[in-house]
């Protein structure tokens, strides 16, 4: 469904990192840290081991943890509500919108009690949340918003992108993901205390001196989330050509677009308004969508679901610390009918119109 775009360049980039025996995070994953944040336009970036890791140490960064409540969209890959347990608090899942699968902003505020802390809402796919609803919130109940963005890097609203609005954003380099790292993430914010705090804690709690000749310090307990110069090369590498793998990623939307206009039996998902789309992966809605999956798969096209209804996993259902808030009609929706078709940098108009004319068969 995606393949990693991985060139000469990337090549290069890791072999030198290789023959330089320095593989641990050093010199090369500071750098990749820079650059990103120079493409986000935010202050800080810590890169970590996953989006997972990552959303953990926002979370604890803003001091989350026993006895609060922190609310997520029942839509998404668990771990956007795993990280909530994980630090103790309480994961309440709340329904999406269904047009555009994002998390519904109204439920959100329903959900909100005296001990909600924060909101984890999901950029899906790379369509870009409504950040000025959720900001309205945020004041209105005096709570942060820590942005799941595993999957939306390039993503703008309002000509501002996707990790440079939230208190926090956490983004993904998972293989799926058309910036990779292999396994990593890379936590955004403008907050200088929580990055220092979150720099930190995944180098072991420790503290660092003005220069060479002070000592180390510990001053609390962290643990190990560092991104290697390994990693990092293959990332920073990725980085430099992001417009590039950026635009083709569009043009290729819209030429998915184009193709099934017509098709009755397909509905598109919606974008946020003043959204730009980064197209993580390109969604339809169909009927029948688990028999036409297997169809295609047997004909060789990679299709895939969009993700999990958390609801609906046993994991969630017998966890007592999860709060289930309202009905999932929406979220059952998209898990039932939402198909990802595939999208890769190498993929060839002329493949996308061999996947449309199968698609259409089935149909």
């Amino acid at each position: 469904m995606i393949k990693p775009y991985i060139d000469s360049s990337v090549k290069s980039k890791v072999l030198e990192v290789l023959d330089s025996g320095y593989l641990t995070e050093g010199p090369v994953t500071h750098t990749f840290e820079k650059e990103f944040s120079k493409y986000i336009g935010c202050e800080h970036s810590i890169a970590v081991t996953s989006c997972t890791t990552g959303l953990e140490i926002a979370l604890r960064a803003l001091n989350i943890g026993e006895g609060d409540e922190v609310i997520v969209p029942d839509y998404t890959y668990p771990a956007t509500a795993s990280v909530v347990s994980i630090v103790g608090a309480t994961p309440v899942i709340v329904d999406i919108g269904k047009e555009a699968m994002l998390i519904d902003y109204n439920k959100v505020e329903s959900a909100i009690t005296n001990r909600t802390k924060a909101v984890i809402p999901v950029s899906l796919f790379g369509n870009p949340l409504d950040y000025d609803k959720l900001n309205k919130i945020k004041g209105k109940f005096k709570i942060h918003i820590v942005e799941d963005a595993a999957c939306a890097v390039g993503a703008e609203y309002k000509g501002k992108k996707a990790g440079n609005w939230a208190d926090i954003s956490v983004f993904s380099f998972h293989p799926r993901k058309f910036i990779t790292t292999g396994e990593g993430g890379m936590v955004t914010t403008n907050n200088r205390v929580w990055a220092d705090w979150m720099n930190s804690y995944k180098h072991f709690g420790m503290k660092m001196g003005d220069s060479q000749r002070e000592a180390v310090h510990f001053e609390m307990m962290g643990t190990n989330y560092k991104l290697s110069n390994l990693l990092s090369a293959i990332g920073l590498a990725q980085l430099e050509k992001i417009e590039e793998l950026l635009r083709r990623r569009i043009v290729l939307s819209q030429n998915y677009l184009r193709l099934l206009k017509n098709v009755k039996a397909v509905s598109i998902p919606g974008t946020s308004v003043n959204g730009k789309h980064s197209y993580q992966s390109f969604c339809i809605f169909i009927e029948n969508r688990d028999e036409i999956m297997k169809s295609l798969r047997n004909t060789g096209i990679e299709v895939q679901i969009g993700t999990y209804s958390l609801h609906r996993h046993k994991a969630f259902q017998n966890d007592k610390s999860v709060r289930l808030h309202g009905s999932f009609g929406n979220s059952i929706y998209a898990f039932n009918h939402c198909l990802a078709l595939p999208l890769f940098h190498e993929l060839t108009f002329e493949q996308q119109e061999f996947i449309v004319e199968e698609l259409k068969n089935l149909l």
